[in-house]
């Protein structure tokens, strides 16, 4: 996806699966390597920002200090970058990528699902803060390579047996405060699926740059 934005933020092209930033040998194809080499489960992937860049402080003053006004600045943001490109995509569902309870608990509320409530989206899509679950596991994703990253990923989400029939042969936006490697996005993609969802659409605020695969 190549950013609308016009006051400098978001000038670069990314691939329309994952949403990296491209390498001047992509360009045409609109897909990274990895995708082709690779593809994800997920089908496409939106991004607001790198991270590094304008928003990585609201991110983390929403997220390690608790300050939930910046959730309501970050949906600000997203609804004027994306008012009318986003929606024009047809999606069932938006689903916010969960929190183990035990987070969930010491953090207080998923700092995903706060600027999910807040964005503007078709009215024909309803958002379902509940239908995705995760297990509490003490892997941490920061620093590892994309081959550890979903290896330990797996099996951590699932979907609350309330939803599953819901969800059968719908399309599906999953939303995210940050994409690192797409493992998490990945692994979410692969149980939707499994559960019979045709297609998903990641929503993400914040994408890193590119993470070693093997």
């Amino acid at each position: 996806m190549q950013s609308l934005k016009e006051d400098g933020l978001f000038n670069y092209e990314c691939c329309y699966q994952c949403g990296i930033s491209l390498d001047r040998s992509e360009l045409e194809a609109q897909r990274c390597n990895q995708c082709t080499i690779d593809p994800p489960h997920f089908d496409k992937t939106y991004c607001l920002d790198r991270y590094g860049g304008a928003l990585q402080n609201a991110i983390h003053q929403l997220k390690y200090q608790k300050r939930l006004a910046y959730a309501h600045g970050l949906a600000c943001v997203w609804n004027e970058t994306f008012s009318e490109q986003l929606k024009t995509i047809y999606a069932n569902y938006l689903l916010p990528v969960p929190l183990s309870t035990h987070k969930l608990s010491a953090r207080g509320f998923n700092q995903s699902w706060e600027i999910a409530r807040r964005i503007d989206c078709k009215s024909s899509t309803q958002k379902l803060p509940h239908a995705l679950k995760r297990k509490h596991h003490e892997f941490g994703q920061a620093g590892g390579r994309l081959s550890t990253r979903r290896l330990a990923i797996q099996g951590v989400f699932y979907l609350d047996i309330d939803f599953i029939k819901i969800l059968r042969d719908q399309r599906v936006i999953v939303f995210d405060d940050v994409m690192t490697s797409g493992a998490t996005l990945n692994e979410i993609a692969r149980v939707l699926k499994d559960n019979g969802v045709l297609h998903v659409i990641n929503w993400v605020v914040l994408r890193t740059a590119k993470v070693p695969h093997v």
